[in-house]
């Protein structure tokens, strides 16, 4: 059996990464690490500084003494096209050139520059036809992402795309409860992506360009303080003195930005709810940096009416707790989740 690859999760903020082994009684955490990447790194998923990433990836490789080099990526943003698309029943042997031509008319950009994928998600969807979730990525920002991680001197065997990271994330940790229909989101630091989730199978995603870098904006430009600042503050650690003042200040700011990323969310549940007949999402699971920002589970709560949990990647993984700082690790769980799923991914694995 082949070992899976170390999930290598490429952020617009930190690097993430996460090493597991699979044995008969489950999944084993061997290393879990984030390093910092300076802002502006990746904009909407692009990369936009080369040399600053490797130097990131190198650092927390030699940090966690990872020898393993094969490596599974993610890439999400407006470079990425998920449609789930209905096409007459036909033979295997016959999809690649049905979905050669089913992208023409549903991916905006030249075949020429895309790597097209699908995966068959029913054989019959009640209608006579069968469901195909067809999946495009600009060849340029595939290349960049596998470049960045071949410089660092890794092997990058699987190119994942993110909602489907935090779904295979979330049905490993948790499992798919039967006949209902679930919002899984990771807030990133410039993109969230939703993926709404019937018994395993994808019914609606999207990348929405607004993540935990707003909380950040928000704070330095109300409370006149530097980016440092800003984060310790949006994370709830440091203090800078000035009484009970800047902690309400902040907690305003924080729930501003919150009620704002809510209503982007909520007005993709409300299209997904609104095109798809008898749709309902009962739960959503929210993972990424900003996850645990009380404000943001609460307006979401509050906007779109769901009861909102934070997802931990780990919870049915052993954690060896002589080897790992496990409040640290507790803290973080959240914005290891597409880190996580793309860790569960095998050389030569499809979507």
């Amino acid at each position: 059996m082949a070992k899976n690859c170390i999930g290598l999760d490429i952020g617009s903020s930190s690097i993430k990464i996460v090493q597991v082994k699979e044995g008969k009684k489950g999944l084993t955490l061997l290393n879990f690490g984030i390093e910092p990447i300076p802002p502006q790194a990746i904009v909407d998923g692009a990369v936009m500084n080369q040399s600053a990433i490797v130097d990131a990836i190198r650092a927390v490789v030699t940090r966690l003494h990872v020898r393993q080099k094969d490596v599974a990526l993610a890439v999400a943003g407006h470079s990425i096209i998920i449609k789930k698309i209905p096409i007459p029943p036909m033979p295997a042997d016959q999809l690649d050139e049905q979905i050669s031509w089913e992208a023409d008319h549903h991916v905006p950009f030249d075949k020429e520059d895309v790597e097209l994928d699908y995966e068959v998600l029913r054989e019959d969807n009640g209608q006579g036809n069968m469901d195909v979730l067809l999946v495009a990525a600009k060849k340029d920002m595939v290349h960049d992402y596998a470049a960045v991680a071949r410089e660092a001197q890794l092997n990058p065997l699987v190119v994942d795309i993110a909602a489907f990271a935090i779904q295979n994330a979330f049905e490993k940790s948790y499992g798919f409860p039967a006949g209902q229909a679930i919002a899984l989101v990771n807030l990133g630091a410039s993109i969230s992506t939703l993926n709404i989730v019937q018994d395993g199978i994808t019914m609606f995603t999207r990348d929405v360009t607004i993540g935990g870098n707003a909380f950040t904006e928000e704070i330095q430009k109300q409370l006149h303080v530097g980016y440092e600042e800003a984060e310790a503050y949006k994370v709830g650690s440091g203090a800078l003195g000035g009484g009970d003042v800047v902690p309400q200040e902040v907690g305003r700011v924080l729930a501003q930005v919150s009620d704002l990323i809510a209503g982007e969310l909520q007005r993709s549940i409300d299209f997904f709810l609104a095109t798809t007949a008898g749709a309902e999402v009962e739960r959503l699971y929210l993972g990424g940096g900003t996850a645990q920002v009380p404000q943001l589970r609460q307006a979401i709560e509050r906007r779109a009416h769901l009861d909102v949990e934070v997802l931990d990647p780990f919870r049915n993984v052993f954690v060896d707790e002589s080897r790992f700082d496990m409040p640290y690790l507790r803290a973080h769980s959240p914005i290891a989740t597409v880190a996580f799923g793309l860790a569960l991914r095998r050389p030569g694995d499809n979507l």
